[in-house]
């Protein structure tokens, strides 16, 4: 973000901040917290790779089932033998790109948003893109008695999970792309855009703080529960309904020093991917299974089940449309022009994906040269 625009949103920041501080038990967990050791470890067995641990993060939600299921099932210890896995969960991209930097974490799942940002800030050498996760599951949801068309937003108070992320680009872009202007750093305008966290969102939609959302799942099917309908799927928005919510990330460090541990999570996570496609069913409910372990509550039938039908698990990080989530936050104006030259190595993934006789995921130009 540019930097006049962190001051002006401070405030903002912190009323949100503490607001979700009071509704924490509606959420899907913490800012961030240690995942319970007894549901990460899996089976510890077979020679020890380069590292004597790895550190994976990941949100307790939905779109990050690559993770939930790969940790719950053990796929992702099966591959690192005796290396021993240490995984934190986190509600918001910019705190997980900060444990990236700070070595708390190695490995991560994130929205490509919290990606690029991360990576221009860094000048490009703090992270890579090495795998991708989820396509889908982000919807716009709107309450029905005061929005009945996609024409009816003009003065309504539309929420995203917060500023500058990927939902929020998103947003803004689609409203620009309408004819509604809006001030990219306030939220105010013709909509007026209203950056919540997905734990607050329910409360603040069931209070009409909040007319509608464009957020990823579960929060979407959630408010569905509470009377909400579906206004857009932003599938709609893409060719063949296609792009990146969450890849995989790696810290540069960690990339250069132990490839073989990265080799191996990339593997267990393209075995969680093809697991999520054979056994859907079973997946969803161990994906569930891991969100009540992290947070203590699971997700209901009624959300859990139009939710996850919704997300498409993938191995391929759609790195084309990375740049075009780049390029909606500039013209946002959240963004300077970043040069993302390099903020993709499949080089691994593609290793993995060889070995298993699948096609190559392409780079997009973005790959390291």
């Amino acid at each position: 973000m540019h930097h006049q625009t962190i001051g002006r949103v401070a405030m903002a920041a912190v009323a949100v901040t503490a607001a979700a501080g009071l509704l924490s038990g509606c959420g899907y967990g913490a800012s961030a917290g240690e995942a319970p050791a007894g549901q990460t470890a899996g089976v510890v067995s077979g020679a020890k790779l380069s590292a004597d641990t790895v550190k994976i993060g990941y949100f307790p939600n939905l779109t990050h089932g690559t993770a939930l299921v790969g940790l719950q099932d053990g796929l992702f210890q099966k591959e690192l033998g005796s290396t021993r896995i240490k995984s934190q969960y986190f509600n918001a991209g910019p705190a997980e790109i900060e444990a990236l930097n700070a070595g708390s974490i190695d490995i991560g799942w994130i929205g490509p948003n919290s990606a690029i940002n991360g990576y221009a800030k860094s000048r490009g050498t703090s992270l890579r893109i090495i795998g991708g996760s989820a396509s889908g599951g982000v919807k716009l949801v709107v309450n029905p008695a005061k929005i009945g068309s996609l024409d009816d937003l003009r003065g309504k108070k539309i929420a995203t999970p917060q500023l500058g992320g990927t939902q929020d680009v998103s947003l803004l872009n689609y409203l620009a792309g309408k004819g509604y202007k809006v001030d990219p750093a306030s939220g105010a305008g013709d909509v007026n855009v209203l950056r919540t966290e997905n734990k607050v969102v329910p409360e603040a939609y069931k209070s009409g703080s909040v007319d509608g959302a464009w957020v990823p799942e579960p929060t979407a099917s959630r408010l569905v529960t509470l009377g909400a309908k579906v206004l857009l799927d932003e599938k709609s928005l893409w060719p063949d309904g296609k792009f990146v919510t969450t890849n995989i990330i790696v810290s540069q460090k960690f990339l250069t020093a132990h490839p073989d541990v990265v080799e191996a999570v990339l593997r267990g996570a393209v075995a969680a991917n093809a697991f999520i496609k054979a056994d859907p069913e079973k997946a969803k409910a161990d994906a569930n299974l891991r969100i009540k372990a992290d947070t203590g509550n699971a997700l209901p039938p009624a959300i859990l089940d139009p939710a996850w039908s919704s997300i498409d698990f993938i191995d391929d990080p759609l790195a084309a449309t990375l740049q075009t989530g780049a390029d909606h936050a500039v013209a946002a104006g959240l963004l300077d022009k970043p040069d993302l030259a390099g903020i993709v190595d499949l080089t691994l993934l593609n290793k993995v994906l060889a070995a298993a006789g699948r096609p190559a995921a392409a780079d997009a130009g973005l790959g390291v040269k």
